[in-house]
């Protein structure tokens, strides 16, 4: 009787039940996952605490590494760039795609297709390939002050990347670039799952294409606007293959930013423990941007 009262038990639960199983089907991904990232990012926590040169033996560091990040104006700097970065890796890209989604949403251009392609091309290539290719253009002989010589405006024509002042700019537009293919084609899939309907309430109501996209279009690419910002946010903060492709940090530490900081500092400086800080600093502020970013969009409460 016993055993036939918790068959009936055990079939009146939820697929799925006892919650013991629903475990052992993640337990394969949570061993990956805390293999390959929280062991790795525990390590790294730890060596922030210790000086070390990656040969000899440890010695506690206390605070000293993470104090450094306010105090070194040299690891200052990484960090302030990668925030200017932010705005041509992300605010442009966002600001660009939402552009030419609302104008291809609208009007009926021939070889649309062709231009999506294009536009999203960046995205399926190699940061490697980028870097080279854009390094080649931005050269004191290469391809941009060619085409500015050839117009008349030589006086602008410089070594973009060797110049203090235009190498970080520089480096920007490549980003800007690369993300805002990705940027356009999230936001046309969006504005594909907004209501026909509203777009014509909005004018039905006299709303010119400025207040329609204001108060239709962007209210309905809400939830695509706060992927968008998170993918380039993290895309932004954790740039490396670009910056040291074009231009190694330099010219002096114009174009640094942390992760290549972490590069620099644990494999050609040997300040591990230092390296290990600045990575754990890098982590901690895109967990906190991406999760500002998207509850401030999404208009969600903390």
């Amino acid at each position: 009787m016993r055993l036939a009262a918790l068959t009936r038990a055990y079939r009146r639960r939820a697929p799925g039940e006892p919650r013991a199983i629903g475990y052992l089907y993640i337990l394969p991904a949570v061993i990956v996952y805390a293999v390959f990232l929280l062991y790795p990012f525990g390590q790294s926590v730890w060596l922030s605490f210790v000086h070390w040169d990656g040969l000899t033996v440890a010695t506690p560091a206390g605070f000293d590494n993470y104090r450094a990040l306010f105090t070194d104006a040299s690891l200052r700097a990484p960090f302030l760039h990668a925030l200017l970065l932010l705005v041509f890796y992300a605010a442009l890209p966002v600001a660009i795609g939402l552009l030419l989604a609302a104008v291809m949403s609208r009007a009926r251009i021939r070889g649309m297709t062709f231009f999506r392609t294009v536009l999203f091309l960046p995205q399926v290539l190699a940061l490697i390939v980028v870097g080279v290719a854009w390094r080649s253009i931005l050269a004191p002989d290469g391809l941009l002050n060619d085409a500015l010589r050839a117009v008349g405006l030589g006086g602008l024509a410089r070594p973009w990347l060797g110049d203090y002042t235009w190498a970080l700019p520089a480096v920007g537009v490549v980003g800007t670039w690369v993300g805002t293919g990705l940027c356009m084609v999230l936001f046309l899939a969006g504005a594909q799952r907004i209501p026909r309907e509203l777009y014509e309430a909005a004018r039905m109501d006299g709303a010119g294409p400025l207040r329609e996209f204001r108060t239709v279009t962007l209210p309905g690419l809400r939830p695509q606007i706060a992927v968008a910002l998170t993918l380039t946010i993290v895309a932004g903060l954790r740039n490396f293959d670009l910056i040291y492709i074009t231009t190694s940090g330099g010219p002096g530490n114009a174009t640094s930013v942390p992760a290549y900081e972490v590069y620099h500092r644990a494999f050609e400086t040997n300040q591990v423990g230092s390296a290990a800080a600045v990575g754990v600093a890098l982590t901690v502020l895109i967990f906190v941007l991406t999760v500002t970013v998207s509850r401030l969009v999404e208009g969600r409460r903390a």
